[in-house]
């Protein structure tokens, strides 16, 4: 796709010689002698070796055993072998190392719940708490190499366990603690999970969400699952099974608080997130030691210039990117992380305000479908609080429109705090893009590429254009890439490097103007996100088609004006069958049952048949163009034209 990229947009915001001199990218830049912010991508990309070692060394990334290299690329572009023969547990270098006396005080996490309750936890008792969850795990016969699941609500208990599964040398399984019981047994199956560790609920505007017989659904169909741990944080009644679950406070309380840090190889693995891709099932990204949480921090020290001892909150949950890049970065960095376990509205619409002001948030991480959701509540929300602890807004998951970002840059904001634009992704741990303390901004843009990155837009022939919009690709290897999907290199490889050869085709749409400020214009694939949570199209497909009555079903996002995207299914029956509401529902309520209740479709249309290509494609951005009433293109190729002509005619 090319075509001409109307930008209009000037320059807002400029930083100023403090931000500058304060800024945790000047001081990496003096101690490398680089004079500017070009000569250091120039060098950063150009010697993978030398950067990788380079950032490692400003993270202060501590070894038991030195790595040989940072970075040998001799194995190719796609495989590359990072921190060779170096070991390294993250969780020494997240808590161990923390442990000195002017340290531990430190509030390492900060947390505030929907109902009122406040704790802090500082870095001497987060990490007896982990140790006590790592010998409470080794109990249950536990250990390197294990996968262990997390659906909790953001409590500081799942940044507890997500650590204690480290410190053992087992693997990370991140749940969002929405998913229905199929989406849980899917990524738990496929990582051959032993343990989950569970809630009894969450708090969601002023009522107790249940999660635990979710939990115990998915539980039945996982066969290696062995143990539950579960946290009370509602106090409702929930079923316990004998030999299987354990309540949290009795199997830990009685641990020991001192435990040893397993000694694992520096790409030893970490954790597997699963993302929804176009097709197939969910892939497991695999992340290492040494790699995810190297660049979760290095994003955040140059990105939102987190500082040792600075506030970060970040709206998340621990299932997306975004919750272990909170955990892992402000750890590694000696910060405190923020954490809320509720509606970022309830009981009122300043309740995010008041979060800021309480707890002095000095980088506040928001999404553009909330700022869209509070802007019709007014301005006396936000001017009743004292936000004057904000340095940055971030936001990241998905495109903003330019009025909801003036809004926030200058109502909230009062046009002097940058709002840090962050485009990445799970198999990258972090960011593509992203904006910096040292450099201007647009409304809606990205700064520059983040330090490290090697990356260009290109045309439809992989040639690189400017103030056009192109593909998003990366030219270069760095440290947080996926070590490919779980048991499941060959589609790794074909979803990232089959189009061009050496070249990482990340499936985003994006532009660079003519000032050499960034873009990114949404998925040049067919994946959805809704409220910036990201699912396949063949992820829900895939659950209608299991009804005995649907032969075909295709899903697409059509534009919702404060979710971003909302998922719009057709479905093909099968000959003689009734197309009733009741159907509708009950084709609803599986995909709720599957993927959760923020996943739901808002409608589902029965059709005869889907546009499909002479190779059988079914056409989701055609459906979607005569869904949405858009100009369809070259049809073509398309073997059942009338097929399209009976989408337009649905009544929506």
């Amino acid at each position: 796709m090319e075509e001409q990229f109307s930008f209009g947009g000037k320059i807002v915001w400029k930083p100023s010689a403090e931000d500058v001199e304060r800024a945790n990218l000047t001081a990496f830049m003096r101690t490398h002698q680089l004079q500017s912010f070009t000569e250091l991508m120039q060098k950063s990309t150009d010697d993978v070796n030398w950067f990788t070692d380079a950032i490692l060394k400003f993270l202060d990334v501590q070894f038991y055993e030195p790595y040989l290299k940072a970075a040998d690329l001799s194995t190719g572009i796609q495989f590359p072998k990072w921190c060779v023969d170096g070991k390294m547990n993250v969780v020494h270098n997240c808590l161990d190392k923390w442990q000195a006396a002017e340290d531990q005080d430190r509030a390492a996490i900060a947390f505030e719940g929907e109902e009122g309750s406040v704790r802090t936890l500082t870095y001497a008792e987060l990490y007896r708490q982990v140790n006590k969850t790592a010998n409470a795990l080794r109990a249950l016969g536990l250990g390197k190499g294990d996968a262990i699941g997390i659906f909790m609500p953001m409590t500081p208990e799942i940044a507890i366990a997500l650590l204690a599964i480290a410190k053992i040398g087992g693997i990370i399984l991140p749940l969002f603690s929405g998913y229905g019981a199929g989406a849980i047994v899917s990524r738990m199956t496929d990582a051959n999970a032993k343990a989950l560790f569970a809630s009894d609920g969450a708090f969601r505007r002023g009522k107790a969400v249940e999660m635990k017989s979710v939990a115990d659904e998915a539980a039945e169909q996982i066969p290696t699952l062995k143990h539950m741990i579960v946290l009370r944080r509602t106090g409702q009644a929930v079923n316990m099974q004998a030999g299987r679950d354990y309540d949290w406070a009795t199997l830990i309380a009685p641990q020991p608080d001192s435990a040893p840090t397993e000694i694992t190889f520096a790409e030893d693995p970490l954790m597997i997130i699963y993302t929804s891709g176009t097709t197939g099932r969910p892939k497991g990204a695999l992340h290492t030691h040494c790699g995810f949480p190297i660049k979760a921090a290095q994003d955040m020290a140059f990105g939102t210039d987190v500082h040792k001892g600075d506030v970060i909150y970040w709206m998340t949950d621990m299932g997306w990117m975004m919750g272990p890049w909170l955990v892992f970065g402000s750890l590694l960095l000696g910060a405190t992380m923020f954490m809320y376990d509720g509606a970022p509205d309830f009981p009122a619409p300043d309740r995010l305000w008041d979060l800021v002001e309480k707890h002095k948030i000095n980088q506040l991480g928001v999404s553009p479908t909330l700022i869209r959701s509070l802007i019709p509540h007014g301005e006396e929300h936000f001017k009743k609080h004292d936000l004057t602890s904000l340095r940055c807004f971030g936001s990241t998951g998905e495109p903003w429109n330019p009025d909801p970002w003036m809004w926030l840059f200058e109502k909230v904001g009062k046009s002097k705090l940058p709002i840090i634009n962050y485009s990445g992704g799970t198999e990258i741990s972090g960011g593509i893009v992203m904006g910096n303390p040292l450099m201007p901004l647009k409304p809606c843009a990205f700064s520059a590429p983040c330090p490290g990155m090697d990356v260009d837009v290109v045309d439809e022939n992989g040639k690189s254009i400017r103030n056009a919009v192109g593909e998003l690709v990366i030219k270069s290897p760095w440290i947080g890439m996926t070590r490919g999907f779980w048991k499941d290199n060959e589609r790794y490889l074909d979803t990232y490097w089959s189009r061009w050869e050496n070249v990482w085709v990340h499936g985003d749409f994006a532009a660079v103007d003519t000032d050499g400020l960034w873009y990114i214009l949404g998925r040049s694939d067919d994946t959805i996100k809704i409220a910036g949570k990201r699912v396949g199209p063949a992820e829900v497909e895939s659950i209608l088609v299991k009804h005995e009555a649907i032969v075909e079903a295709a899903a697409i996002g059509a534009p919702h004006a404060v979710k971003g995207s909302e998922l719009i299914l057709f479905a093909v029956t099968k000959p003689g069958v009734e197309r009733s509401e009741a159907l509708r529902q009950e084709l609803i309520q599986m995909v709720v049952d599957a993927l959760g209740k923020p996943l739901a479709p808002k409608s589902i249309y029965f059709v005869s048949d889907l546009p499909k290509t002479r190779n059988a494609k079914v056409m989701r951005r055609m459906i979607r163009a005569a869904y949405l009433g858009l100009a369809l293109g070259d049809t073509s190729s398309l073997v059942n034209p009338q097929t399209v002509d009976e989408i337009k005619q649905v009544k929506h």
